[in-house]
């Protein structure tokens, strides 16, 4: 697979802009954190405050049930609970979710100025399908690699090379947004450029200026100043 110093100051021109979804396109919290206290509700738990779930909510069912019940995987009550979160949040899938303030005038941006775009996540299909049927982007994406579209998920590069061979371009001339180090490294093992969005479900223990990306995002509308630095330095 290829790879390519995310730093480099040279790149051909920028053609395609891939997202991860939760965390960086679509806020989900919400909805993920009300899935985890139903579930704990229904075990006679009381509610954990959504700021404290927010930042597992990047991190999956996994993670949700890590946190909301303190067990591990392998243990005898995991995955009947993992399920049941899926399920009650399968039904109420986008109750709550929005797109991050500035992502529909992003998108609608990234279209004007002739660059596709499309999402690379690791939510699974069932999941991932009926949520961008539900929360309007504005447009709908080129592509979308979901979680179990291949045998690998992030921080495996394959899925984003997977994405770039979908929208006809090389992995060279595409930048990859996320919110996890799993999504930079795997941007980086696929040769993209690679930017963190900062406003995602980061917590205090994440070091985002360590995991080697080509730049940060505060926000959803700071991509268009970085894709007119690039423009600026031909690199778009």
């Amino acid at each position: 697979m290829p790879t390519r110093d995310a730093t480099e100051s040279h790149w051909p021109p920028l053609r395609a802009v891939l997202f991860d979804l939760d965390g960086t396109l679509l806020d989900t919290a919400p909805d993920l954190a009300g899935a985890l206290n139903y579930l704990r509700e229904r075990h006679h738990l009381s509610p954990l405050d959504a700021l404290d779930i927010r930042p597992a909510a990047s991190h999956g069912s996994v993670a949700l049930i890590k946190l909301g019940f303190g067990l591990n995987e392998g243990d005898q009550d995991f995955e009947p609970l993992r399920q049941a979160l899926l399920a009650h949040y399968r039904d109420r899938i986008a109750e709550a979710t929005r797109p991050f303030m500035g992502v529909i005038e992003v998108i609608a941006h990234l279209r004007n100025r002739g660059l596709l775009w499309g999402i690379v996540t690791n939510k699974p299909g069932w999941l991932t399908t009926p949520l961008l049927a539900q929360v309007d982007l504005g447009a709908l994406p080129e592509c979308v690699v979901a979680g179990d579209t291949l045998a690998t998920t992030k921080p495996d590069p394959a899925p984003l090379l997977h994405a770039a061979k979908m929208l006809g371009v090389a992995a060279t001339e595409c930048v990859y947004i996320g919110d996890a180090e799993r999504d930079i490294t795997a941007g980086n093992r696929a040769g993209m450029r690679t930017l963190v969005a900062l406003y995602g479900y980061l917590d205090a223990s994440d070091a985002p200026h360590t995991w080697g990306s080509s730049d940060t995002l505060q926000a959803p509308l700071d991509l268009i100043q970085w894709l007119d630095r690039q423009s600026a330095r031909g690199d778009t």
